[in-house]
């Protein structure tokens, strides 16, 4: 435990009075891309900053309960991979909820969706997304509690945690050597989780039908959460991929990107010329919970600081990008730009979609909620549990 105060004591960079008006970015004529949409800087900048403020800012917190009863009480130094992580699916649980559309205001009442995603990234165990279970889980995935995460790690971990949040009910697809496979998505995001069994056999998963009639599902297609780990280079990323990367801030689909520099990792989620504009983890607040009436605090989810940048050469190779698809149109939409504006022929492909699951690879099974004995994750039943017993003010324990 002293280990883990000296680390964080070093590592906490204290955040003070966050400023009340955003500071200015570089006058140009250039667009700025953010998750899918365009801004004029000359006629948009207000639209732009009010966009990038909207957006669930996650970062390290201290004060939490020791993750695992014994644990760290706060991820400074390590878990910054872990917020980003949590940013991108916040965001795309505000894509399904509310829509991109979305904004946000300080001090205005929000929608009742709003508080409810939010109060699944909170600091405690019970809390689907949180830093514990997202620690806890990476045990699994061969990282210590208090041990940095990389982009696929991360992935992983929202994998697995998604399967338990049945509110949300996402397909969560992470795809493998580069490559995204149109087939195995489609049978993933058409099968509801009664479907399926426990039974990882290929011949369960094979003697299954397209459920077009899911609980909750209006299309019988599960909200897709694509998420694209690449390597796109040796020590640096190679050149030849900035201008494809930079695409893929312009779909619609866009939840951004993980990555940053080594051991220390960014929410990106546009740019600007050939600078990326990110959400940075990197600064310790004090754990938030909810309020005697049941509602968050959440002024210190929201970053209210000028949005910073760095040139798309300095990032580091190892990076993941991630999508959100509502409904299978959108998904057709995305497989259509990949197909015209990534895997242009002649260049280095960034990554490859193809439409059949490859025939040397293992056959695929799609994810299912597994029995958790000896794991060592503390999990709820389901998101629906928790909020039904903060409303009734009862108290939570697993």
């Amino acid at each position: 435990m002293a280990f883990f105060f000296n680390v964080f004591s070093r590592c906490e960079k204290h955040v003070s009075v966050l400023s009340d008006s955003l500071e200015e970015l570089p006058e140009t004529d250039e667009p700025v891309w953010i998750l899918g949409k365009q801004y004029d800087l000359q006629a948009e900048k207000s639209k732009l900053l009010s966009d990038i403020s909207a957006r669930l800012w996650f970062t390290y917190r201290r004060k939490f309960s020791p993750i695992g009863g014994t644990g760290p009480s706060s991820d400074a130094g390590w878990g910054c991979m872990l917020r980003c992580g949590q940013m991108m699916l916040a965001q795309a649980l505000i894509c399904k909820h509310l829509g991109r559309d979305w904004g946000w205001e300080k001090h205005q009442e929000q929608p009742e969706e709003y508080q409810r995603i939010l109060k699944c990234f909170l600091d405690r165990k019970d809390c689907c997304y949180s830093i514990h279970q997202m620690a806890q889980m990476g045990v699994g995935e061969g990282k210590s509690i208090g041990e940095w995460f990389g982009p696929n790690t991360v992935a992983q971990v929202l994998k697995k945690l998604a399967l338990f949040d049945e509110w949300n009910s996402l397909a969560v697809y992470v795809s493998m050597d580069n490559t995204v496979v149109i087939e195995d998505i489609k049978k993933m995001c058409h099968m509801c989780p009664s479907d399926l069994t426990h039974d990882s056999s290929s011949s369960s998963y094979n003697g299954l039908d397209w459920n077009t009639d899911c609980p909750g599902q209006t299309s019988g297609w599960k909200p897709l959460l694509l998420i694209v780990p690449l390597r796109l280079g040796i020590n640096q990323i190679n050149p030849i991929y900035a201008d494809a990367f930079k695409e893929c801030f312009k779909m619609p689909q866009s939840l951004g990107a993980l990555g940053g520099k080594p051991n220390s990792a960014y929410y990106f989620i546009g740019f600007l010329g050939d600078e990326l504009i990110y959400l940075d983890p990197h600064t310790t607040q004090t754990f938030v919970d909810t309020e005697e009436n049941g509602t968050v605090n959440d002024q210190s989810f929201h970053c209210q600081q000028s949005p910073p940048r760095m040139k798309i050469l300095n990032l580091d190779p190892s990076v993941a990008l991630g999508f959100f698809c509502k409904e299978e149109e959108d998904f057709d939409n995305w497989c259509g730009l990949v197909q015209k504006e990534i895997l242009k022929p002649q260049s280095l492909q960034m990554f490859e979609l193809v439409e059949k699951h490859p025939a040397h690879w293992p056959p695929f099974i799609p994810p299912t909620k597994p029995e958790v004995t000896t794991t060592g994750a503390e999990f709820i039943e389901s998101t629906n549990n928790l909020f039904e017993l903060e409303e009734d003010f009862e108290i939570l324990s697993i």
